[in-house]
């Protein structure tokens, strides 16, 4: 009861000050079913079972951590591809600095606007997905970013868009709190490829729901990075049907805070989730976090979750990850795996794999590894004339390998890499 009443406390302290965004009737509803869960589930605390190894005090409370601007002089990622670019400063829409909003075999649009309208094929996914996505795991930040999210993008794919779509954040005010809401509708057959990039403000809460019709598509590849002090807690919402793909791949630097989950429904026979991530932290004040819960509810489906994190100077990393494979779903191919590369005796790798099998046609396996760099290879690459700190930098990126290999684009892997090798030069 003490607890039960600590929390409602902390909620109701939390949503003072706040109001949910006006919109047109399906929309006011699901804000204002978003802000019931809310106010019935409590904001988490690190007494819950699935904040246990993060604090979420940061996120919750209701005065805005500062986070300094970090300048590195460095160009946009994925600067040279071709994209349609939309652009975000601390969680506002900036139209003279984003593209032309269409696209052949694609509809983007604000959520501000879509909100607004009457009829939209948007409230068939706006909040369904992250409320399908409270049960078994309670979800409290996700359902406060539907309820407060007043903007974000809305992209339907009807069929192979030829550009990537890049959703760019950036920081520019110290004390920023921003809350943006993107739902992407992948039609049959169609397929599409959504980037994400920069800091995004001193506090980001963000909820990205996807569903991906039978023989669709979706593609996402996402880094985390340049300002130190940021904290973000993000959620993606997936429903895949039969014969469809997702993949989605986050590369994460700097940060006080992220919390990046990945709730996963495969509900289609013959589909392809797969859910990647790679993290380099530096320092005590480093705290990275990947949740991710995957239900297999179809047949012959595959998943794969690999995380890799490099952490020194007294950086944490967390990984959750579980794999549910529901009665009826033989024939499931789940594949797990987290491990962490720890560069000194002070940081920390916490991990939690799950199984939880109720089909008795599956092959599903987890492993979790934590260790230091292999002194054979040092040693051997030291013998041929390497400095210690380059040939520490390339075993790393190599521990990083099998993670970067989920990024369907070789090109978009590439430009990961350099900037991976910058980082890890700049912080040797």
């Amino acid at each position: 009861m003490a607890l039960a009443k600590m929390k409602a406390d902390a909620t109701e302290a939390r949503l003072v000050g706040l109001s949910l965004p006006d919109g047109a009737a399906w929309a006011n509803a699901a804000r204002a079913d978003a802000l019931a869960r809310v106010r019935q589930m409590g904001l988490p605390t690190k007494r819950d079972e699935y904040w246990k190894y993060t604090d979420p005090v940061t996120l919750t409370t209701p005065d805005t951590p500062e986070a300094a601007l970090f300048e590195g002089g460095e160009k946009l990622l994925f600067d040279a591809v071709d994209r349609v670019k939309i652009v975000f400063v601390d969680g506002v829409f900036d139209a003279d600095a984003s593209d032309d909003l269409t696209g052949e075999g694609v509809e983007i649009e604000r959520l501000a606007d879509v909100a607004a309208a009457d009829i939209h094929w948007a409230k068939d996914i706006y909040g369904v997905l992250e409320a399908r996505g409270q049960s078994p795991v309670e979800r409290p930040l996700a359902a406060l970013n539907t309820a407060m999210a007043s903007d974000g993008v809305v992209i339907r794919a009807t069929e192979k868009v030829s550009k990537p779509i890049n959703l760019i954040y950036l920081h520019k005010d110290v004390s920023s709190d921003a809350t943006l809401h993107n739902v992407v509708k992948v039609e049959t057959g169609a397929e599409v490829t959504l980037l994400e990039t920069g800091p995004a403000a001193a506090r980001f809460s963000k909820c990205l729901e996807v569903e991906v019709a039978d023989g669709g598509a979706f593609h996402h590849v996402r880094s985390q990075g340049r300002d130190h002090e940021r904290r973000a807690v993000t959620h993606t919402f997936a429903r895949i049907g039969a014969e469809s793909t997702f993949k989605s791949f986050t590369l994460t630097f700097n940060g006080v805070l992220t919390r990046n989950e990945c709730i996963i429904e495969i509900s289609g026979d013959d589909a392809v989730a797969h859910v990647a991530g790679a993290c380099v932290g530096d320092g005590r004040d480093f705290h990275h976090d990947d949740t991710v819960f995957i239900t297999h509810d179809a047949v012959n489906c595959e998943s794969r979750q690999v995380f890799k994190k490099v952490l020194r100077n007294g950086a944490t990393g967390v990984f959750q990850g579980k794999i549910l494979v529901k009665h009826g779903a033989q024939k499931t191919d789940g594949y797990q795996i987290s491990q962490s590369l720890l560069l000194d005796e002070d940081s920390q790798f916490l991990a939690k794999p799950e199984l939880e099998i109720y089909a008795d046609d599956v092959a599903c396996s987890h492993g979790s590894t934590s260790g230091a760099i292999d002194e054979d290879a040092l040693f051997y690459l030291r013998s041929r004339g390497v400095p210690e700190k380059e040939a520490t930098n390339l075993l790393t990126l190599s521990f990083l390998a099998e993670a970067l290999e989920e990024i369907e684009s070789e090109a978009l892997a590439d430009d990961l890499r350099d900037r991976l090798e910058g980082w890890l030069a700049r912080h040797s």
